[in-house]
């Protein structure tokens, strides 16, 4: 089994990385990270997630591959291609393909239950540089099959054969049973030589659900594992996990997009409806736009890929509330939370 020393990052994908780091600090017009739906299906159905559907068709590859060339022209950095499962998706390889030619990186995030070592060197040869895998429990149970107990052997063939990047991300909040296995999952994860992340679970909106003692304090262990990387730049989750606010500047809908199977732009995927234009129609006009309007539901926000998004921007070009007729449509297209839902 390969070990932390093992798997070194490529020089390639490192040089890479610092030279869109250094483009996304110094330019502020253009997305640093993309999510993208290709398909809503998915072959699970967990019982916190608002994500998913299980009859959607996979959206056409050339419909997949104008979307990608878009984002290239809006000067995008990170394409991490979401679900659904994208797995489910029969020409995934062929989108990962064209976000590499058009000179972005390629992230996917999926449940890993149709990985084995064939669609792994598929994974590689298509150029994927990163891949995340939600691990919600030791053993299955009512909400969640995505277990450690069926996933191990998932990631023993990934630490065989992927040429990626693999994050493995558990969970802490309201409504995990068993708050200690993120810590068995993130030790696991550490002897494979991933990156451990830890999420802590929102509501239907994104908002703040605070953690218990023995939570909050299985947080503070995971977090000391593993190696450091960009996603361990995560001092926001310390508020979160208190049930404080933080003070921030969400740049959602300018340096971090949601783009849905149907092609439109929003927030986040817990704020979809804002604002709710077709990326083909999307301008560096709406970037720049987007960018200095502050977001109501920042404060309580846990989503944690716009939190990262945002770090590069903390400390410049202050925001201003958006006009009332703005506001007004991200109200109606926003009701009250609902359900809980796992962080992304």
């Amino acid at each position: 089994m390969p070990t932390p020393r093992t798997r070194r990052k490529p020089l390639g994908r490192r040089l890479r990385e610092l030279r869109l780091l250094w483009r996304g600090v110094r330019d502020t017009a253009h997305p640093v990270q993309v999510h993208m739906v290709p398909m809503r299906r998915c072959n699970l159905a967990c019982g916190y997630c608002n994500e998913y559907d299980d009859h959607s068709k996979p959206v056409p590859l050339e419909e997949m591959r104008r979307r990608v060339d878009h984002l290239a022209r809006l000067g995008t950095t990170l394409v991490t291609i979401s679900g659904g499962e994208p797995l489910l998706h029969p020409e995934l390889d062929e989108v990962i393909r064209r976000i590499r030619e058009r000179g972005m990186m390629a992230g996917c995030i999926t449940n890993g239950y149709l990985l084995v070592p064939e669609r792994i060197e598929r994974l590689n040869r298509a150029g994927l540089d990163y891949l995340q895998i939600s691990i919600d429990n030791v053993q299955p149970d009512e909400v969640s099959v995505k277990s450690l107990k069926v996933l191990d052997k998932k990631l023993e063939m990934l630490a065989q054969h992927a040429r990626f990047e693999v994050n493995i991300n558990s969970v802490l909040g309201s409504g995990v049973k068993n708050p200690e296995d993120a810590l068995t999952i993130a030790r696991r994860a550490v002897e494979f030589g991933f990156i451990t992340t830890v999420g802590i679970i929102h509501d239907g909106h994104g908002q703040l659900r605070p953690l218990h003692e023995q939570e909050a304090t299985i947080y503070a262990q995971v977090k000391k594992l593993g190696k450091r990387s960009f996603a361990r730049l995560n001092r926001f989750q310390d508020n979160i996990a208190r049930g404080k606010p933080n003070e921030w500047k969400c740049r959602a809908g300018s340096r971090y997009l949601y783009i849905c199977e149907n092609g439109l732009v929003h927030y986040c995927s817990q704020q979809r409806g804002a604002p709710g234009v077709p990326l083909a129609q999307y301008t560096l006009g709406d970037i720049r736009r987007e960018y200095g309007i502050a977001k109501s539901c920042a404060p309580y926000c846990t989503v944690a890929c716009v939190h990262y998004t945002s770090v590069m921007d903390f400390w410049r070009d202050a925001q201003a509330a958006a006009p009332a007729d703005a506001a007004a449509a991200y109200e109606a297209a926003n009701p009250p939370a609902g359900e809980l839902v796992q962080i992304k």
